[in-house]
């Protein structure tokens, strides 16, 4: 895992989710690929996101429980770990600590 994308735009205006308890920024790469990069705060209950495209989503700092589509089992993520979402379906997500994450794209 590198530590900074070189030669990158970012879009000026954040994607805010949950009031405020998920914030991303779209950034768009040399070669044209978008990703999203962001951070989940803490919440009492989990964010519940809903997917277009599939895309994998790289933990870069922190720890969150997540529940991928309507599959009853819940699975710890940490920094340095990824898990990856089918498009047209769901994850939840929640933590106690802040979650810094990329999202790829497929």
């Amino acid at each position: 895992m590198t530590e900074q994308f070189d030669f990158i735009s970012v879009k000026k205006k954040a994607n805010v989710h949950f009031n405020g308890a998920s914030i991303s920024h779209v950034i768009v790469l040399k070669d044209g690929t978008k990703k999203t990069l962001g951070v989940i705060l803490p919440s009492e209950n989990p964010l519940t996101f809903k997917t277009h495209l599939t895309k994998r989503i790289e933990i870069i700092a922190g720890e969150c429980s997540v529940q991928i589509g309507h599959k009853p089992d819940i699975k710890i993520y940490k920094s340095g770990e990824s898990f990856q979402i089918l498009a047209l379906s769901q994850f939840k997500i929640q933590t106690n600590t802040i979650v810094d994450y990329i999202s790829h794209f497929k």
